[in-house]
């Protein structure tokens, strides 16, 4: 099949670039962006998120919880085949059963698979007893203690179901032979150049009609590694679309107001919708760490002064074209159930309160004060910068380094960077996604501020034990204050996921987790 202009009348393929490249494409490993969106096409899960957040059906078709809520039963769809592959017999696809989902679960654990998402299931599964096959059709998962999130887990992309055969014959080889259940069947696989997937003419899902999903005959994913380029190929009707934009673009494309400029409309489509992710600078709290000891960000007026110390709103409406929400109240961005601004009161700019914070410091207008590096990677330097560049207006001296995301990630989970830009991306729609790294008995990841308040971490245990969603939220919106009020960290903003979409693609939803969902996508 050739993926060019001429079969683009006979053959619905829908193009987009991943301009960071992709890795892997096995689920185990799906600890990122690009990652999650490839695999999605290529697998399923028991469980996924709707467009609104909700836990829907997927493999499985309902579920049962016990009385004391540590014991769930799932039944399973009796028409789900693996894709057609060599792995099976004369190539066929076989059935799928709880045995590979009880497999492909207890491999995210095993330590020798090495799974990023290992963590997922710490201290909530025993993983010898904590998943068995009942019959073909229904599966159980025991739980050490009631954990209320445990269904957005199982609809996290980690946990999408493999077959034993393709990781035995593969081993570590299974990132790139990839075989699911998914709306797609891999094909090919250049890596740097392109990633090609197939319609799965076997996929078990129908639309409202009776029509088989999904509507497209073909994914390609290219990876130009430019953002620039990705927006004039796109500008071409070279891609179907594009995942936010590149900074020197925004200006051209976008008010200030965030809404597209009147000479684009009807040339391209804007989607913008709330993006779970809280984009932050984080502070290392343990002194144990190097480069802490000593450090002036150990002291909590610092760490405060430089919450008050910028003007967030100003920052997004110039840097960010509006997309996204000053992040003035907690930690939990907008977007889920829990968050409420009444409740959870963050930092808002006041440069005469941050002085004062400075000065009982002992540092009055920052005399005395070492300069404090604040490392970031190259797409946020001009964020890092404006705040570096306004906390000098208060006597605080931030020298911005900047370096590569990937090394940043490796060093920011060795704790090995005091003071870093991050983001937290809602790995499932639940607040407890991100009071979980303030959790003293979590590692980095995801404590990667190796925060510790035993009054936190009690909160913490009560609120997964707890039923009543409106009583648990509270405890959410108490740990939330507690965090703003320690401030290991420094909210930014919380994201928006915004996307550009040729206006012949219709049938591409978005939801708070950003995901890139094809099965009813068409190019008309």
């Amino acid at each position: 099949m050739s993926c060019g202009q001429g079969s683009r009348e006979q053959r619905q393929i829908f193009r987009y670039n991943q301009p960071e490249g992709i890795p892997t494409l096995d689920p185990a490993f799906a600890k990122n962006q690009a990652i999650l969106w490839a695999v999605r096409q290529i697998y399923n899960t028991l469980v996924e998120p709707d467009s609104l957040l909700n836990i829907r059906p997927s493999l499985a078709t309902r579920w049962e919880v016990s009385a004391d809520r540590k014991t769930y039963i799932f039944h399973l769809r009796d028409d789900v085949y693996f894709h057609d592959n060599d792995i099976f017999p004369g190539g066929k696809g076989r059935k799928m059963t709880a045995e590979d989902v009880v497999y492909s679960l207890q491999r995210i654990m095993d330590p020798a698979t090495a799974s990023p998402g290992a963590w997922i299931f710490n201290g909530k599964v025993d993983p010898e007893t904590g998943f068995s096959a009942l019959d073909d059709s229904t599966f159980q998962l025991r739980l050490l203690q009631p954990f209320h999130p445990i269904l957005g887990i199982l609809s996290m992309q980690y946990c999408s179901v493999v077959p034993h055969e393709a990781v035995e014959k593969y081993g570590k080889d299974f990132r790139k032979h990839p075989c699911g259940t998914g709306p797609f069947t891999f094909h090919y696989w250049d890596e740097g150049q392109a990633l090609i997937l197939h319609k799965n003419p076997h996929y078990f899902e129908k639309d409202e009609a009776g029509q088989r999903l999904p509507y497209l005959d073909a994914v390609k994913v290219s990876f130009v590694d430019s953002k620039g380029t990705e927006f004039l190929l796109f500008r071409q009707g070279q891609l179907d679309f594009i995942n936010d934009i590149e900074t020197s673009f925004k200006d051209e494309v976008l008010t200030k107001q965030g809404q597209l400029k009147k000479e684009w409309e009807g040339k391209i489509v804007l989607d913008k919708t709330p993006y779970l992710n809280t984009e932050y600078f984080g502070i290392v709290m343990d002194p144990a760490m190097p480069g802490v000891q000593g450090s002036p960000l150990l002291d909590l007026k610092i760490r405060q002064a430089i919450n008050y110390g910028f003007d967030r709103t100003k920052m997004m409406t110039y840097l960010r074209n509006s997309i996204g929400i000053a992040a003035t109240s907690g930690f939990i961005p907008a977007g889920l159930p829990s968050f409420d601004t009444a409740k959870v009161k963050g930092y808002h700019y006041d440069p005469a309160l941050a002085r004062r914070l400075l000065r009982e410091a002992g540092y009055p207008n920052g005399r005395g004060l070492p300069v404090i590096k604040l490392v970031s990677i190259p797409i946020y330097a001009d964020l890092a910068n404006y705040v570096a560049h306004q906390l000098q207006e208060i006597g605080m001296k931030i020298q911005v380094e900047v370096i590569q995301k990937g090394t940043l990630m490796d060093q920011v989970a060795k704790s090995a960077v005091p003071f870093f830009r991050g983001s937290w991306i809602a790995d499932y729609p639940d607040a407890e996604s991100y009071l979980a790294m303030f959790y003293s008995k979590n590692p980095a990841p995801p404590n990667y501020t190796r925060y510790s308040n035993p009054r936190f971490d009690r909160l913490y245990e009560l609120a997964l034990q707890e039923t009543d969603d409106s009583l648990r939220y509270r405890y959410y919106q108490e740990m939330d204050q507690m965090v703003i009020r320690d401030a290991p960290v420094v909210p930014l903003f919380y994201d928006m996921a915004v996307r550009f979409r040729q206006p012949n693609v219709t049938g591409l939803t978005s939801n708070g987790l950003n995901l890139l969902e094809l099965r009813r996508v068409r190019i008309n």
